[in-house]
């Protein structure tokens, strides 16, 4: 028997190519999701899974490499924006323990005439991989087609016109993080696992599937709850700068990648696609989610420095 989904899953087709209805029901769905739970499964993405899964392939290349070599693309006075990161550096945000993982960062691609050249961290290529480049950039374009789609049906759940999240990440600092989790026990030491729990700093985030389950969501209920890897499923759920804007209408719900108990302990790659807003944008409540009277939870402030002020809560600079 197939497995079935903990969480509501819609249809980004019913979005693109819908009738009005269909449309309509697509966004009700999606957001309420996100308001309930924080997290929808999206089919009918758009994103190639033979595409994701060369990437995966090639990138297995790359965290096979020895640790000198992979270390020659670490640069931590960066943030670690782009390139690898060494298992053991970061860790969540209240935790002193670091997750057990390693990871490679990579961004949008801009000629040297572009107005967000200096702004944005370029991307850094390991030369040992010559496809890397190529496959990784194309999945980034997909991504990030795929993300705009989903954020134009978030902002008419919002109550604003359907280009008003897809402008504000337009010449974002939108990353694809391609995680290793490799075959380690983090259970033989409490409270360390593969991700200690956290919520993402970011608008979005588009989890693909990933090679093995184990991602978790702490429910409002207090209790922890699967969330199935599945053949041609995204994964999307709500970061801070997103429940910053909506006055926490739309929460970022706390999650966590569990080590798998009881079976074989085998690694785990996963590539979650982090949505941000441009550098400049000033993450303000809207008015459209404060009730009468209600004040904003947060002050206003640029999406650059609220992810410089997170990086450093995390470890990354």
């Amino acid at each position: 028997m197939a497995q079935e989904q903990t969480i509501p899953v819609v249809d980004l087709r019913d979005y693109t190519s819908g009738d009005e209805a269909k449309r309509q029901a697509f966004v009700n769905k999606i957001g309420e999701s996100l308001k309930e739970t924080g997290f929808v499964a999206v089919e009918g993405h758009g994103v190639d899974t033979d595409l994701l899964y060369k990437t995966y392939d090639l990138f297995e290349e790359f965290f096979d490499l020895d640790e000198e070599t992979k270390q020659k693309y670490e640069f931590p006075e960066t943030g670690r924006q782009r390139g690898y990161t060494s298992f053991g550096v970061e860790h969540a945000k209240d935790s002193e323990k670091a997750d057990l993982k390693e990871f490679w960062h990579l961004g949008r691609e801009l000629p040297k005439d572009h107005s967000m050249f200096d702004r944005i961290t370029p991307n850094v290529w390991p030369e040992e991989i010559a496809e890397l480049k190529e496959t990784a950039l194309s999945l980034y374009e997909a991504m990030e087609e795929s993300a705009q789609t989903m954020l134009k049906a978030i902002s008419v759940f919002l109550g604003q016109d359907e280009d008003f999240l897809p402008n504000m990440v337009e010449n974002g600092n939108s990353i694809i993080r391609v995680i290793h989790y490799p075959v380690c026990d983090g259970f033989d030491e409490p409270g360390v696992m593969r991700a200690a729990e956290h919520e993402d700093i970011n608008l979005i985030t588009l989890l693909p599937e990933a090679t093995q389950s184990g991602l978790e969501l702490l429910t409002r209920d207090g209790e922890w709850l699967p969330i199935y890897s599945l053949p041609g499923q995204m994964i999307v759920d709500a970061g801070d700068m997103l429940s910053r804007i909506t006055n926490e209408v739309i929460p970022a719900t706390t999650h966590r990648v569990v080590n798998p108990q009881g079976e074989e302990v085998i690694r785990r790659y996963s590539m979650p696609f982090f949505v941000h807003p441009h550098p400049d944008y000033e993450l303000e409540v809207l008015e459209s989610c404060l009730k009468d009277g209600e004040e904003p939870r947060y002050e206003p402030i640029t999406a650059e420095e609220f992810l410089f002020q997170r990086l450093r809560e995390i470890g990354l600079t």
